[in-house]
């Protein structure tokens, strides 16, 4: 197996194990700040019904959703990206001038 397979395969691990989840904490997250500005809705948050529970919550979630997005869009430049190749070293002595 070759980098550039490897690359892809750890991209798409990154992206199924980080990536939906944030994608899931984003979702969450807009849901719950929303729902804290909406007068008289029914807030549950692990037993809170204070919208600034909610507030909090949403705002973690945004964070948290955010940063798990950004780990497969780094996993995926690191390991895709084309590293310079070392130039050839010569090591012959120069030619007499003329």
């Amino acid at each position: 197996m070759d980098k550039k397979t490897g690359g892809i395969i750890a991209t798409v691990v990154a992206v199924v194990l980080c990536g939906c989840p944030g994608l899931c904490g984003l979702v969450f997250g807009a849901i719950s700040a929303v729902a804290s500005f909406i007068p008289g809705s029914s807030i549950d948050i692990f037993g809170s019904n204070d919208p600034k529970s909610a507030l909090a919550t949403g705002i973690g979630m945004l964070c948290g959703g955010i940063i798990f997005i950004a780990i497969p869009v780094v996993v995926g430049v690191l390991m895709l990206r084309k590293k310079p190749e070392k130039p050839v070293a010569f090591d012959e002595p120069l030619p007499p001038a003329a």
